[in-house]
């Protein structure tokens, strides 16, 4: 059994509060690393149809002998300028994404971006619920979701996001973000959350709580987001650092550390900007 904890989602589904995410894995690795997650103590673990790895994600989870109840399984729809996004059109990437994981059910399906200027989201967010409703998702939410398209969802659909997947680190700590997600009963979830290797590691802040708690920059940058409520999905193909971003249940942060934290928010992105981001 894993010793991560979860965090309880607003529909009352558990979700660990540390997963593994599979973004720029190619496919025919993806199924290694996730087997070494897995084996490692992960249970959740984070693909999406945009990946390309579902399949090698599937084939890992189908062979590591973890029960299915055990496991916590996001992917996301990639809601592609192309397509003219309609409930059927909804359903059948999802069934599609089932095919590829070999999967009956998935524990959470987010829509990976708003792309709020093609006005499509809140008619994939009606579909999501009728995923939820018929247990085919056990729990549904939106990626990169500001507050006006967040408020717009719940006051449309009645479709309340379980999870809002966004850019989070030390360096963008989407506190108003945060604060929104707490009034409406939206988990957080952070990705990129040790900033993609551009720089934040050796932020010489970082460096010192490490110094001082006797571990890696990495690790602290964990349990800081564990410490704030976050739920955090870090990436990695190399098996020491997939221990490593797993083994911080152990130590904790005290209120000098969260507070030198504090410090470090730039509002810098490494990812791109959801209010402006198409890909057409």
């Amino acid at each position: 059994m894993s010793s991560v904890p979860n965090v309880t989602l607003g529909n009352g589904v558990a979700m660990p509060q540390l997963g593994f995410g599979v973004w720029q894995v190619p496919d025919d690795q993806a199924e290694t690393a996730v087997a070494q997650a897995l084996a490692a103590g992960y249970r959740s673990i984070d693909t999406a149809q945009i990946y390309g790895n579902e399949e090698g994600t599937g084939r890992a989870l189908a062979a590591s002998g973890v029960d299915r109840g055990e496991l916590f399984v996001t992917t996301k729809l990639w809601n592609s300028a192309s397509e003219t996004w309609t409930r059927d059109a909804v359903l059948r990437e999802f069934d599609a994404s089932l095919a590829r994981l070999g999967l009956d059910y998935v524990d959470l399906y987010l829509v990976h971006w708003p792309r709020a200027m093609r006005d499509d989201y809140v008619t994939i967010l009606r579909a999501f619920g009728e995923l939820a409703e018929t247990g085919r998702a056990r729990a549904v939410g939106t990626s990169n979701f500001h507050p006006p398209q967040l408020r717009r969802v719940v006051e449309e659909t009645g479709v309340v996001p379980a999870v809002n997947q966004i850019e989070l680190h030390p360096y963008l700590q989407q506190s108003e973000l945060r604060a929104l997600h707490a009034e409406l009963g939206i988990a957080t979830e952070a990705w990129s959350p040790l900033g993609q290797g551009k720089g934040l590691l050796d932020d010489a802040v970082i460096g010192r709580i490490a110094e001082k708690h006797g571990r890696t920059p990495a690790q602290v940058v964990l349990r800081w987001h564990l410490r704030i409520g976050n739920v955090v999905i870090p990436k990695s193909v190399t098996p020491s650092r997939i221990r490593e971003n797993i083994d911080v249940f152990d130590f904790d942060l005290d209120e000098d550390d969260l507070a030198a934290f504090a410090t470090l928010d730039r509002g810098t992105r490494f990812g791109p900007d959801p209010d402006t981001f198409d890909w057409s």
